[in-house]
């Protein structure tokens, strides 16, 4: 469970150096649509586009979606198998056997030093030859004492975190960039960061280690679910680390749809 921390003042000098991007997200769907391939197309320029590569019909539109400048994260899932991936039997022998409850036909990774990197490499290898930009990296705090014991995970919390690691090294092998999902502790050489931000539930995470991202020009990006006040959030966190180099996209509650900023 995540503990909401009350917006307050952080320390740190701000680097304006930042790229900042406006955001667009076909991977995740929380509470309203995800933004549609269709309207990527049609408005997304220079900006971050977040897309789950593997699902159907995607990869064809690639291309067109980079022409207007814009960058291209690939989700992937490095703590779950999904039995709806193509690689799933692959991936299976390293998974648990009980279904994680939250998310049905999801399965905790339990086995990290075994053959599951190469099947993991195996999907950066095809997000590198379809010309995607970054790995975004979903559920990498998947791993820790109340999964261990609730799941029975075979995996040390270090072992955990060098298989991430090695991960986003042959990421980066491959000319692409890794975004961190949700931590950034044990993974500061990755070249961005994507937090999930709720209404109650603001700045959850090591703020310390966000700011030394924006410090060292590293994209940061706040995804903000369920929200009334999208431009006050956006506010609110633009004060807190003192920058305003945070790009940041808000699940709108009035338009029951993601809006877009820094255009």
């Amino acid at each position: 469970m995540y503990i909401p921390v009350l917006l307050g003042s952080v320390a740190g000098s701000t680097n304006t150096s930042n790229e900042i991007l406006p955001v667009y997200n076909q991977a995740y769907q929380e509470n309203f649509k995800a933004d549609t391939i269709t309207e990527i197309l049609t408005s997304a320029k220079n900006a971050y586009v977040l897309i789950d590569p593997f699902s159907s019909n995607i990869v064809s539109n690639i291309v067109n979606i980079k022409a207007k400048g814009n960058q291209i994260g690939g989700y992937i899932s490095v703590g779950t198998g999904e039995d709806w991936r193509d690689d799933f039997d692959a991936l299976e022998p390293y998974l648990t056997e009980i279904e994680w409850s939250e998310w049905q036909g999801e399965f905790y990774v339990s086995q990290t030093t075994t053959g599951i990197l190469s099947v993991m490499n195996a999907r950066i290898d095809k997000m590198a030859s379809w010309g995607i930009d970054w790995v975004e990296y979903d559920n990498m705090d998947w791993l820790d004492t109340q999964s261990k014991l609730t799941f029975g995970l075979e995996a040390t919390e270090v072992e955990a975190r060098t298989y991430i690691n090695a991960l986003c090294s042959y990421t980066q092998q491959k000319g692409m960039k890794c975004m961190a999902k949700n931590t950034v502790e044990g993974f500061e050489h990755f070249d961005g960061v994507l937090y999930e931000s709720y209404h109650n539930e603001k700045n959850w995470w090591d703020t310390k280690g966000t700011q030394n991202f924006i410090n060292s020009g590293k994209l940061v990006i706040i995804n903000h679910y369920n929200e009334i006040d999208c431009d006050g959030v956006y506010a609110e966190y633009k004060s807190f680390y003192k920058s305003k180099n945070i790009s940041f996209i808000c699940e709108d509650r009035a338009t029951q749809k993601y809006r877009h900023y820094n255009q």
